[in-house]
């Protein structure tokens, strides 16, 4: 059953990678703990849920990490009605625990400027992370399209990047002349390196292994970065996704552009990003409601 569920989310839905492992291993976790209770997946009813979710709580489990573990059961559950194991969908009234909404912190312009400041140019690696923060502060990509990215999706010339996001879903994304500055300085330094076999279309790669840079490793460097600067703050590669849209609405962009930009599903996710300040919504109000204008 398992299996079959696995190959539905790989060939049928086209989930991303990191979407795929992640509810594998929460449907496992779930699996394990019907096994621990005697109970078959074809057997469990809604209290039976409410069972497993107060005992992830009870385990020390986040609620963030609560709602996403439901996620994938209720993935597999629809699998089950879609498969002909089931007729009825017992999560269909489960609800997830209440998570407030998490702002991540927004850096200003001159922390983005104190942070490429830190690095030492005389060393291709920091040269390569130079372009590696301009492209997901001035181009909004999340750090998994950025590791992904091919030279096949540079379009340097005409301005714009190809990005494959969630769901293999592909969007082009403007490229400012500063960041198609740094690319080219990059590629003139990545010409030097011999990748290994299957890494030769990815933009990023690690001089010492020759092979495309991973999420974490993008993640720690950051983190030097802005502790050589001086910041304090939390810093993750979505600060700087999260940084690129607070400061293109600050700035007055449309929200449905960046929404395309960020290449969200849904406006409503865009809709995170506008934690702006009571004044600045209200002269924005103030500026383009029509009636206010006559």
């Amino acid at each position: 059953m398992l299996e079959r569920y696995l190959n539905y989310i790989t060939l049928e839905q086209g989930l991303a990678d990191n979407t795929r492992e992640a509810y594998a291993h929460d449907v496992r976790l779930f699996l394990n703990y019907l096994h621990d209770v005697s109970l078959r997946p074809e057997a469990v009813s809604l209290p039976d849920l409410h069972r497993f979710a107060a005992a992830m709580t009870d385990t020390g489990i986040a609620p963030r990490s609560v709602a996403r573990i439901l996620s994938g059961v209720r993935s597999f559950y629809r699998f089950l009605v879609i498969d002909g194991y089931l007729e009825n969908d017992p999560t269909e009234l489960l609800e997830s625990p209440k998570i407030g909404k998490h702002l991540p912190a927004v850096l200003s312009l001159e922390e983005i400027e104190a942070i490429e400041g830190s690095l030492d140019l005389s060393m291709p690696e920091e040269r390569r992370d130079r372009a590696i923060i301009e492209v997901l502060y001035g181009c909004g990509l999340r750090v998994s399209e950025l590791c992904q990215m091919g030279l096949s999706d540079l379009f340097l010339d005409e301005g714009y990047l190809r990005v494959c996001g969630k769901g293999n879903k592909q969007r082009l994304v403007p490229l400012a002349d500063a960041t198609a500055h740094e690319l080219r300085l990059w590629l003139a330094d990545r010409a030097d390196i011999n990748p290994k076999p299957g890494e030769e279309d990815y933009v990023f790669l690690s001089f010492r292994r020759r092979s495309h840079l991973s999420r974490i490793t993008v993640f720690h460097n950051l983190k030097v970065y802005a502790l050589r600067a001086g910041i304090t703050k939390e810093i993750s590669p979505h600060t700087f996704r999260h940084t690129f849209a607070t400061h293109l609405l600050e700035g007055g962009a449309n929200l449905r552009a960046i929404q395309m930009m960020l290449g969200h599903e849904s406006i409503a996710t865009t809709e995170i990003y506008t934690h702006l300040d009571q004044r600045f919504l209200r002269e924005q109000i103030l500026q383009h409601f029509p009636r206010n204008n006559r």
